[in-house]
């Protein structure tokens, strides 16, 4: 671990002040130590974010749950508010990683991290979320722009996510066995103005499919998913699984995940 310095500050606005100085902003930590350990990341100075209480905290507003960029996953997974108002996104959250993961990692540390087979982008673009930063809102779609890249400049710091609430919405995914992050993961949101799929783990970041989007707003039902055909063009191919499987892993997580929605 290279040496650096800690800071501790106890407002967004001081927090800020110091990322636009080139501090490192440290969430739940589980990439940013991990990477300094390696040696991977060099940080002179690193922004502690835990101890900011306004960037933490679940809320209904109106039709849409805010929830604070610092609040942990098992919060959002053990929350009467978001089991009541988005079922989905309390069940994706209780599924990320292990205990330990759940207690430690953020809401908005996923989200800036943006890795790709992580579980949380999935809700927030098969949701149509915007993420309010210190400067900004902005809309899921413009928010992930690549592989581990996202719409944030310099300094800028995720506050808030605001998820509009479905009329319904369902996760699944397939688990790696050792990382238990998304082999394949989809989220499928039923709106008022249409469906929307997001799916992650497919190598290059988390993206909607138009396909399964057409198909679920003519009909929302497994059977219409499972006609759609799947293109394995830009997925990726590991140790884990070649492309054409996680192609059938798409078909059959979506299939799954429409099916739970239904109930």
């Amino acid at each position: 671990m290279y040496a650096f310095q800690l800071e501790r500050p106890t407002s967004t606005a001081e927090a800020a002040r110091l990322a636009a100085a080139g501090a490192r902003p440290l969430a739940g930590g589980q990439t940013l130590l991990a990477s300094m350990k390696l040696r991977l990341v060099s940080a002179e100075q690193v922004v502690d974010l835990s101890a900011i209480g306004e960037l933490a905290g679940i809320r209904r507003d109106g039709n849409a749950v805010v929830i604070g960029a610092m609040t942990r996953h098992a919060e959002v997974a053990g929350s009467a508010e978001v089991k009541a108002a988005i079922p989905a996104l309390a069940d994706l959250a209780g599924g990320i990683g292990d205990r330990q993961v759940r207690n430690l990692g953020t809401l908005g540390g996923s989200l800036a991290n943006n890795d790709p087979s992580a579980c949380y982008p999935a809700a927030v673009l098969g949701l149509g979320a915007t993420v309010n930063t210190t400067k900004r809102s902005i809309p899921a779609d413009q928010f992930f722009t690549g592989l581990f890249s996202i719409a944030l400049e310099e300094g800028e710091l995720i506050t808030s996510v605001s998820f509009p609430i479905p009329r319904r919405a369902a996760y699944c995914k397939f688990r790696q066995p050792a990382s238990r992050f998304a082999l394949i993961g989809v989220f499928v949101a039923q709106t008022d103005a249409g469906v929307r799929v997001a799916v992650t783990g497919g190598g290059n970041g988390v993206f909607r499919h138009q396909g399964l989007e057409q198909a679920l707003s003519a009909n929302f039902t497994p059977q219409a998913a499972a006609g759609v055909s799947i293109s394995a063009d830009d997925l990726s191919s590991d140790i884990h699984a070649s492309a054409a499987y996680r192609a059938n892993l798409i078909s059959v997580m979506t299939q799954r995940a429409v099916a739970n929605a239904l109930g």
